[in-house]
């Protein structure tokens, strides 16, 4: 009697799924992640709802960490490239504005999954630890930029001041999207390095004032 034959979807369950990509894994990782738990989620059952092996996982990922840090890590590769082709004629703050504005392309409708990801980073210590480590390379980018700029060593007072202020400026702009959900982040972005090169001047003051929610209004008196 012949063997029965397998069902006619179950080829199509073995090996890599044509659909699967770096992104499918992020996304099912942060979901995860956030339903159980970022320790208590092996790397063997993210591979296993993506459809891959293990070895797939990591041709992808350095580890379980690194899938929360793609994105972030991709952005500090693209505001390098950019920077590295600006051209000289362009002032400093205008190039660096201009860099990451175009290296950020998150839409008000992505904010819960940055939240998630961003309250994850928040609150796994594992993760906390190494968020100093992609903090530092991405005002790096910034820093080195400056440095050749100016002809300083991109370790001095003054490429460091504007690496730092930099990325200080972003957080905030990410903070605020991310609490009001009402725009792009690239307009926060752009607000707040305008702000930053103008020196907090009125002229780069022009975004429009926020209305606070009540919750956020303080108390009279």
């Amino acid at each position: 009697m012949d063997d029965p034959q397998p069902p006619p979807d179950s080829a199509a369950r073995r090996g890599r799924p044509p659909g699967t990509s770096r992104r499918t894994l992020e996304l099912i990782a942060l979901r995860l992640f956030s339903e159980q738990g970022f320790d208590e989620t092996p790397i063997e059952q993210i591979a296993a709802e993506a459809g891959v092996s293990r070895r797939t996982f990591f041709r992808y990922f350095d580890s379980k960490a690194s899938v929360l840090w793609g994105e972030f890590d991709s952005e500090v590769t693209v505001i390098r490239d950019a920077l590295a082709r600006v051209p000289d004629s362009v002032p400093m703050m205008d190039a660096i504005r201009q860099a990451v504005v175009a290296a950020n392309h998150y839409r008000a409708a992505d904010v819960p999954e940055l939240r998630a990801r961003m309250n994850l980073i928040g609150s796994v210590p594992a993760l906390q630890s190494s968020a100093a480590v992609h903090y530092d390379d991405w005002e790096r980018a910034v820093s080195e930029f400056v440095g050749a700029r100016t002809g300083q060593p991109p370790w001095s007072l003054y490429p460091l001041v504007v690496g730092r202020s930099t990325l200080a400026a972003c957080r905030a702009a990410y903070e605020r999207w991310s609490a009001r959900a009402d725009s792009d982040l690239t307009v926060y972005l752009d607000a707040a390095l305008t702000a930053l090169a103008c020196g907090f001047s009125a002229a780069g003051m022009a975004f429009p004032e926020e209305r606070l929610d009540a919750a956020e209004r303080p108390e009279a008196g």
